[in-house]
């Protein structure tokens, strides 16, 4: 009995009404399948297997809980016990973009001086996030109430640092510069993004999402600014 609860806790999940479903689709033949309905809303349970990939890449950045669904449950299936290279893969990504924005991105330094900045600003991206984490599980468990559990905190987790894609823009700015008002549009995008995916994981208000994602942000900023010696 046990074994078949843990078996449905790995279903994919209907992006309609987010019930979990047993499957998503039929296959009779290569390039031949039927979508499935879900026992609940009654709908197809996700139409986006049938979608190219800049119409889901869209519905992401306009924040649509169901193209986040998708991703989150159908595609990385973020609660399988298969997830863990995945999230190791997303940390370290999240690290990098992270230490790509505290860089100075000063070319006139010699070797030497390179690869102490590089170590500092990978320290501190790294402490930076180190507080972020922290800070996200304080939130989760003290404001969502939300019980310890290392599978749904790695849920969690994931869903925070997959829903931070915007940060891929910050990798332009080691070739061109751009003005501070784009990397506070990135940072903005970047927890607005975060709560819908909180909201899909944790199944709670958005006003309160927002408020735990909201206080782990400012904690990082707070962080980094310190770190930097910023006023």
């Amino acid at each position: 009995m046990g074994d078949a609860k843990e078996g449905e806790e790995e279903w994919p999940r209907c992006v309609g009404c987010g019930r979990r479903v047993k499957t998503l689709y039929m296959q009779y033949s290569p390039g031949n399948i039927r979508l499935m309905k879900c026992d609940t809303c009654k709908a197809v349970a996700d139409p986006y297997i049938e979608c190219e990939f800049m119409i889901i890449l869209i519905d992401l950045i306009l924040h649509k809980t169901r193209a986040y669904r998708h991703l989150l449950f159908n595609k990385l299936r973020i609660y399988s016990s298969l997830d863990k290279g995945v999230l190791v893969l997303s940390i370290l990504t999240h690290l990098f973009l992270d230490a790509c924005n505290i860089a100075d991105g000063d070319s006139s330094i010699n070797i030497f001086s390179a690869i102490l900045n590089c170590s500092k600003v990978l320290g501190d991206a790294l402490l930076g996030n180190i507080v972020f984490m922290t800070m996200l599980f304080l939130e989760v468990q003290f404001i969502l109430k939300l019980s310890f559990d290392i599978r749904r905190y790695r849920e969690v987790l994931l869903a925070v640092i997959i829903s931070s894609y915007f940060k891929l823009f910050l990798m332009a700015m080691m070739v061109w510069e751009f003005p501070s008002s784009v990397i506070f549009f990135v940072e903005i995008s970047v927890l607005s993004s975060n709560t819908v995916a909180l909201r899909v994981v944790t199944e709670f208000s958005k006003a309160h999402c927002f408020g735990v994602c909201f206080g782990a942000h400012a904690a990082r900023y707070l962080t980094e600014r310190w770190l930097l010696g910023a006023p």
